[in-house]
This record gives C-alpha cells, sequence and structure tokens, in this order.
C-alpha cells in the first residue's frame, strides 16, 4: 500500500529532524525515515560545536531548552604554535559566541519533541531508491525492520541521508560531485577526566596538529593527526598520552581512563546538484567538510532554515520561486564554509610531504592571524558563524 504525505525526508539526522520540527510549526507533515534505531541515533557521541545561529533556531522555536542548561558558552578558542598560546576572543572580534553541545544531546532533543508533537518518525526503515524525481508525486521507496516494503508518496522528497546517501543519485546520478580527500586523519579519544582547558586549543606542533576539547564537565574529547591507515588499537594508553602531550607545550592535559579510540578521515565534498525535480538534498549529503571548522551540523541547519521556508512557500502558497533558488543561495554559504575548512586545515596540520619552507610559512600564517586584528575577526566571524538567510522568517522576527 502506497502512502501519502506532504514532505518524506530520509534521515533522522540534525538536517531531517530539524527540517521536520520547523515544517510541522508552519502546519506541514512529513514522515522522517532513518535506517538505524532511535538508541543508535541518541546515544553515538559526536562533536558539537554550534554556531550562534544554530543555537537561536533550536532554542527559540522549542526544539531544545537544554541546549542552554547543559550546553556550554564558550566565546573563543585558543591557537597554539611555536610554543605560544594566543586566544582568539569571539566576543570582542565578532561580538558572537558557540555552544559546546554534543550532536547526540540535540538530537535527543529533537526527537523527543517530535515525538511529542505526534510527529511520524519511522526508525530501522532503510530507504532503498527514489523513482519520478521529476514528476509531481516523487515516491520513496524503503523497507522495514521486517524486511517488508515501505512506499511513500510526496509533494516533495528530502535526502537529508548523510553522506551515503541514497536520494543523492536520483539527483545527481552518476556525477557524484566535487571531492577532495587529505592526506592525513584525525586519532580521537574519548577518556574520563574533567576539561584541561576552558576553551578549546587547536595546536600546531613541530609533532602534528592537536585539538584538546570537551564533551562535559567529566568527558573530554582529544585528537591528534595521523596517518589515515592508522590501526586505532597499536598504541597504548601511556603512548597516547604522550603523543598527546607532545603536541600541546605549555598545556598539561588532565589524564583519565580512555573508553573511545577512532580514526576520521578528511573529505571535503559538494554534490554537483542540490536539486533534481521535487527531489533535495541536504546536510551531509549535500556536502561534507572536514571537521577543523566546527561546521558540519551548522552548514546542515543553514540548508534547513532556507529549505523549510522554501517548502512551506511552495506547499502554502504554490510559488516555487525559494525552492528554485535554493540550490545557488545555499551553495554559496557551503563554499564560504569549504574554503574556512579547507584553511583551518591547511594553517594547522603538517602536510606529508612539507619543506621547511612550507612549515615556516605556515607558521608565518598563523602569526599573521593572531596578530592582526582582520586576521582575528576574519577567523572569528567564520567559525562563529556568517549572517544565516531565512533565519529571521523562521523565528517570526
Amino acid at each position: 500500500m502506497t502512502e501519502r504525505t506532504r514532505v518524506a525526508i530520509i534521515g533522522a539526522g540534525p538536517a531531517g529532524l530539524l527540517l521536520s520540527h520547523l515544517l510541522g510549526r508552519q502546519g506541514i507533515e512529513s514522515i522522517v525515515i532513518d535506517q538505524r534505531s532511535r538508541e543508535q541515533i541518541e546515544t553515538t557521541i559526536r562533536a558539537g560545536i554550534l554556531e550562534q545561529g544554530t543555537v537561536e533556531i533550536l532554542s527559540e522555536t522549542g526544539a531544545s531548552d537544554r541546549v542552554h542548561t547543559v550546553g556550554r558558552r564558550h566565546e573563543g578558542i585558543e591557537l597554539a604554535f611555536a610554543g605560544e598560546h594566543h586566544r582568539i576572543d569571539f566576543a570582542a572580534t565578532a561580538g558572537r559566541a558557540v555552544w559546546l553541545y554534543p550532536q547526540h544531546e540535540a538530537l535527543k532533543d529533537l526527537i523527543a519533541a517530535r515525538l511529542a508533537a505526534g510527529q511520524d518518525l519511522r526508525f530501522e526503515v532503510t530507504a532503498e531508491r527514489v523513482e519520478d524525481a521529476e514528476s509531481d508525486r516523487p515516491r520513496l521507496i524503503a523497507r522495514d525492520a521486517s524486511g517488508a516494503p515501505v512506499e511513500i508518496e510526496a509533494d516533495w522528497i528530502i535526502g537529508a541521508d548523510g553522506s551515503r546517501s541514497v536520494a543523492r543519485s536520483s539527483v545527481s546520478g552518476q556525477r557524484a560531485g566535487y571531492f577532495r580527500e587529505y592526506p592525513f586523519a584525525w586519532f580521537g579519544i574519548l577518556c574520563e577526566a574533567p576539561p584541561s582547558a576552558e576553551e578549546l586549543i587547536y595546536s600546531n606542533s613541530v609533532e602534528g596538529f592537536a585539538l584538546i576539547s570537551q564533551r562535559s564537565p567529566d568527558v573530554q574529547r582529544m585528537y591528534f593527526q595521523c596517518d589515515p591507515e592508522a590501526d586505532p588499537d597499536a598504541l597504548s594508553e601511556a603512548e597516547l598520552w604522550e603523543t598527546l602531550q607532545a603536541r600541546v607545550p605549555g598545556t598539561t592535559l588532565k589524564e583519565g581512563r580512555i573508553f573511545q579510540r577512532d580514526i576520521l578521515r578528511f573529505r571535503s565534498f559538494v554534490a554537483h546538484e542540490l536539486r533534481r525535480g521535487r527531489v533535495v538534498l541536504v546536510g551531509d549529503a549535500a556536502h561534507t567538510v572536514p571537521p577543523t571548522g566546527a561546521k558540519g551540523m551548522n552548514l546542515a541547519v543553514a540548508d534547513v532554515v532556507l529549505l523549510s521556508e522554501a517548502l512551506r512557500s511552495a506547499l502554502a502558497d504554490g510559488d516555487d520561486a525559494l525552492v528554485d533558488a535554493y540550490p545557488e543561495t545555499a551553495l554559496e554559504r557551503i563554499w564560504k564554509a569549504q574554503h574556512f575548512s579547507w584553511w583551518m586545515t591547511s594553517m594547522l596540520h603538517l602536510q606529508p610531504e612539507a619543506s621547511d619552507f612550507d612549515r615556516r610559512r605556515q607558521l608565518g600564517e598563523l602569526r599573521t592571524v593572531v596578530e592582526s586584528e582582520a586576521g582575528r575577526t576574519y577567523l572569528a566571524e567564520a567559525y562563529t558563524g556568517w549572517p544565516m538567510p531565512g533565519i529571521e522568517a523562521v523565528l517570526g522576527r
């Protein structure tokens, strides 16, 4: 039996759930499916630096109160290099801040809000393909946990299903997108210990890059640059702490039991097309960025803010102009975020084939940034988030 809805959303990640939430506020029904279980979504620990605009969207639309009570406001970061620490003051240079709020916590909030609102949210339902993308009634073909077929007909189908998107093939076909893979990765650990610093430390050292971050008052998240083929189980806990400490000279790390370790590869991607007919891509289905600039979830939210208003206009007013404009408008921010993420990555990491000249040039770049008001301001403005088109309409301001 074919089911019918206004908007079918593939993916119960930040993009899919937030889009459903914003559409629901406008009285537009949707069905959200995800191949994962609710428990998997809510317990997979992921990074979470939220731009100020993202926090405003979550809190002012009723999606999350905990972003302010559990999340931690940060008004700066530290850049460490050449044995020195330099604070980039977001409040002083950009008048904005970011919040440390892990992504899985935001997903808990969004799932709770959608279920409380009676949302048709289906876990363990796997999308197989999208058909009739250019018709007025595109169809989502899927299977539930028992293997039974599911067919959903909608006015619009949204691919919010991550970097291995099923929806993307119906939009881009064989033309996947613009892609870059980096010659290094991050070795990440989670450990039971209080924060080693009040704010995040981005460290460029002769040993390689390291990031000292946090997850909660009792859990730290730390990364160091490594080979993409590194074995996460090859180093002992003592060796891991020795490696991290060597890359953050001047800071004494607070050590604790390491309970998770993983390798995070670095890739940049932008789909050639963000829309075909009545199928539209958002979030990681449309683009991915290296984590250095903390842009992943925030870029997805910016996509959704644009698209939610575009779909409202199309479905409530019969006007497709904003949906037609969505790809071009979204891509402006996407490419700015790609540049910022690449810039932060290239400035802070050691390239495998770097010469002495390359190393000294990199340190010159870092010193130019921290000693220049314009350099500090650019970093602060980009890190805390550029103005988000469509946010005023979504927030009803």
